[in-house]
Parts: structure tokens; C-alpha cells; sequence
């Protein structure tokens, strides 16, 4: 059988992957994360990894925390950069493909149209400086790599946009929410099946190369921060759930530690092209990803 070691068990997209790989009878998925490896622990990581000998490898694990990245740099540089290149000399080693999941922190967000995966990059903080030099590391590593970059994640667990909404909105009668970034939001389901579904492509070709590279993977359609909460409140009162009120703000009202780009819009002709995929309308799995959190509240 298959063997796809995931690195990465905790975070909001190793949990959907995991998810998804319940309905995949005839691949054998192995999770790796806390405390079992220390993503700083290159020597130990190598190890627990070669011991595995995966047919292919998909990183999920990430420093994601942004702001505190402009504090914590050394550590973002470390998981981001180190540890991915890391795996790229492993994935080498074992002649195994290596998936990783990236972002569209790696540019600088000035661009008026949408970010093709050849556009010029030019991260503003350090968050995105770390995954940008663990791209270039892990594509020196090994050519047999796929860069996943994606954008706005969310999901009904983890900690993340929709879920700090839902949460805040339970508090206040009023939220400002930034109305002059833009993106796509991306369901880590969403973007969980489109990873395995390209991990399958790799390993049933016979000449896999043209696969390999960067591809941009996101929810289908454009929103603001804005428009991303006022869609989550809109699908939660249809649950029952008292909405605030939201207040349309700029990003200079909003002062961060760390600089966001204001265009995140990514083209995603490449994935319908070359892996015939195309994420749902970031509205529908909303609405499904709502009505799934919501649910589970009420079991509780």
C-alpha cells in the first residue's frame, strides 16, 4: 500500500487532511507531530523520517503565528525555512515527492490583478520572509517538489478567522472588521482533498514532472476581510446565532505588529490546467464549515 506521511497532526489543516483520510481505504496515511518530533530538531526529525521511508511526503506543520513571527524570528525561520528544506534533502534521499503547503504572505500584495505562481515575490514581514525561504531551500533540495500556496485558511476547529468571529461576535454588539485587504478564503477541507487529490496524481503518473512546481490552491472568488465576516454571520444567524453589528474599517485603523498585503488574490489557472481541480465558492463552504461548527456547539 501507499505509504503518505503527513508532518503535521494538530493544526487546523493536518486535522483536515486526517479527516480526509478516512475515506482513502487504499493509501496508508502516517501523522507526525508534537511531541513525537521538534520541527528545530533537524538531526531528529531525519531520523524519524527515514525510519518511515514514505512514498511521499505532504508538510502541513508551520510557525503561523504572524505578528509574534516580527518577535520571534529566529523560531519562524527555523519551521518556516530550516526545517522544510530539511525535508526537501530527505525527500532527496528517500526519492520520495514532498508536497508543501505555503501562502500568499510570500508577496507583497501591491500587484492590481491576481498573483500568478511566477509572479515577482517580495514578503513584508518576517512570517512571510520564512515560508518565501523555505520555498527556494526546499525547490534547491529536490526538483520532485509540489509548493502549495494558499491564502485566508479557516475551518470549524483550530484557531482562525471564522472561528475568532463567531467567538468575538458572542461578546460585543459591534466588530470592526478590515475592509481594504483582499482574498480567498480557503476551507482547510477544501484544501485538504485538493492536497491528496494531487498526491494521487503524482504517484499514479508515470512521468510525473510536469506536476511538480508551484500551484496556487484557494477558495474560488474574492472577498474582504469584511465581506469574509459579514458571509460567516450571515450563514450563522441562519443557525439561530445573534449577529453584532460590523463596522467596515481600513487597515490604518487596525494597526498590526506585522503588515498584511492588501491584495492576496491568487490565479489558480494552473490547478484547473494541469490537475483539472477547482476548489467550491469560498461562499458555499462557509456556509457548510458554519453549519458544521455551529452543530457541534449545539451537541455539546
Amino acid at each position: 500500500m501507499t505509504r503518505i506521511l503527513v508532518v503535521g497532526q494538530s493544526g487546523q489543516l493536518a486535522t483536515a487532511l486526517r479527516h480526509c483520510a478516512a475515506s482513502q481505504p487504499d493509501l496508508s496515511f502516517d501523522f507526525i507531530g508534537r511531541p513525537a518530533i521538534d520541527l528545530t530538531d533537524t538531526a531528529g526529525l531525519r531520523r524519524i523520517i527515514i525510519n518511515r521511508a514514505p512514498d511521499l511526503i505532504i508538510n502541513a506543520a508551520a510557525y503561523t503565528a504572524v505578528d509574534q513571527a516580527e518577535v520571534e524570528t529566529d523560531i519562524a525561520y527555523q519551521i518556516n525555512a530550516d526545517a522544510v528544506i530539511e525535508l526537501g534533502h530527505i525527500a532527496a534521499e528517500l526519492d520520495a515527492p514532498i508536497i508543501h503547503v505555503s501562502t500568499d504572505y510570500v508577496f507583497d500584495g501591491k500587484a492590481s490583478g491576481l498573483y500568478s505562481e511566477n509572479a515577482s515575490t517580495g514578503p513584508i514581514g518576517t512570517y512571510g520572509q520564512s515560508k518565501l525561504a523555505g520555498e527556494i531551500g526546499l525547490a534547491a533540495a529536490t526538483p520532485a517538489h509540489i509548493i502549495v500556496r494558499t491564502s485566508w485558511v479557516y475551518a470549524p476547529y483550530g484557531q482562525n478567522f471564522m472561528r475568532s468571529m463567531l467567538k468575538l461576535g458572542r461578546d460585543r454588539n459591534e466588530l470592526s472588521i478590515v475592509s481594504d485587504q483582499i482574498g480567498s478564503p480557503t476551507s482547510a477541507d477544501d484544501l485538504a482533498a485538493a492536497i491528496i487529490s494531487i498526491a494521487r496524481k503524482v504517484l499514479t503518473s508515470a512521468a510525473p514532472e510536469p506536476f511538480y512546481g508551484i500551484v496556487n490552491v484557494c477558495g474560488t472568488g474574492i472577498a474582504s476581510w469584511y465581506d469574509f465576516a459579514r458571509h460567516i454571520f450571515k450563514c450563522a444567524t441562519e443557525q439561530g446565532y445573534r449577529a453584532p453589528v460590523l463596522a467596515a474599517i481600513l487597515t490604518s485603523d487596525y494597526p498590526t505588529p506585522a503588515r498584511r498585503p492588501e491584495n492576496s488574490r491568487l490565479d489558480t489557472t494552473r490547478l484547473s490546467r494541469v490537475f483539472c481541480l477547482e476548489l467550491p465558492d469560498w461562499t458555499s463552504s462557509v456556509a457548510r464549515d458554519v453549519r458544521i461548527l455551529m452543530d457541534a456547539k449545539d451537541q455539546k
